[in-house]
């Protein structure tokens, strides 16, 4: 394998500064890959990543499937240099307190009073709801457990998801695809689209806090939805279409730093159906909804 010496300074940079798993791994692998292209064969970039990585636990086929996808797009010489991404920051448990105490009691209600559109029933609005999410019929992954899914198109769903309690909150391109283990399903990264939302969850604090921090960062991105886990947790969607993954990114790591869990950053990741059954009974209440944001 070729020493270093000659990549440039930056794509050195980005070698050295692998993040943990969990903290965006796989996305840090299509990152290297994309600007190591230039300078290397696919075998060379994949032993580069490896070494790179070696103790970290790595899943089969992984950086495989990370250096091919990244040749389609991959950097050229005179674009922008591509910044290093750093692990997850760790939650600033002081930031957390001086933006709830900010908020000057803020708290679930308060995001509730505010929503655009309230539905002041008990009926389920899963169904119109996903269609405001969702519109033009893609198709979407969605599931009563975590192992017991199916992706189909939004009209084959219809009128089934409210008895559900997971989605991803990204349209799929397929019905099928590969597991990082290689395994044919129909939940993986592999077919999950471009991002239609970021979701924050947190699993610390009260409800009210969490709502309160969901109202802090409703200043710096499109709140599109809340929903109530049924259990200890709100989970807040925003409006992510058409951004570059660089400015998502910084607006994950600050709601990381503020307690959210940095797992939904994966596209393919669950969250919880709005409206949805959880399986011990309890409604996935929707506490804030904005469809005004699509337009």
């Amino acid at each position: 394998m070729k020493a270093q010496g000659d990549l440039p300074r930056f794509v050195r940079d980005l070698l050295g500064s692998p993040p943990r798993r969990g903290g965006g791994l796989n996305f840090w692998f299509y990152r290297v890959a994309r600007v190591l292209h230039p300078y290397r064969e696919s075998a060379e970039i994949i032993a580069l990543l490896r070494a790179a990585t070696a103790g970290e636990l790595v899943k089969h086929g992984e950086i495989e499937r990370a250096v091919e996808r990244s040749k389609a797009n991959a950097w050229q010489a005179g674009q922008p240099h591509v910044s290093v991404t750093p692990a997850w920051p760790k939650p600033d448990q002081e930031k957390r307190a001086a933006v709830i105490a900010a908020s000057g009691g803020s708290g679930l209600v308060d995001l509730w009073e505010i929503s655009p559109h309230r539905f002041e029933d008990n009926a389920s609005h899963c169904e119109e709801v996903i269609d405001a999410l969702f519109p033009d019929n893609p198709l979407l992954c969605a599931g009563c457990s975590n192992s017991n899914f199916a992706t189909r198109s939004r009209d084959e769903w219809r009128g089934k998801l409210t008895s559900l309690q997971f989605i991803v909150p990204n349209p799929m391109t397929a019905r099928f695809g590969r597991t990082q283990d290689g395994k044919r399903s129909a939940h993986t990264l592999e077919t999950t689209g471009q991002r239609r939302f970021l979701v924050i969850e947190q699993d610390s604090g009260s409800i009210d806090d969490q709502a309160a921090i969901l109202l802090h960062l409703a200043a710096h991105a499109p709140l599109t939805i809340a929903v109530y886990s049924g259990v200890k947790s709100i989970h807040g969607w925003f409006f992510a279409e058409g951004q570059p993954e660089e400015k998502l990114h910084r607006f994950m790591s600050y709601a990381v730093s503020l307690g959210g869990d940095s797992a939904t950053w994966t596209r393919s990741q669950f969250v919880r159906m709005p409206d949805g059954g959880r399986d011990n009974g309890k409604p996935q209440r929707i506490f804030f909804f904005n469809p005004d944001v699509f337009k």
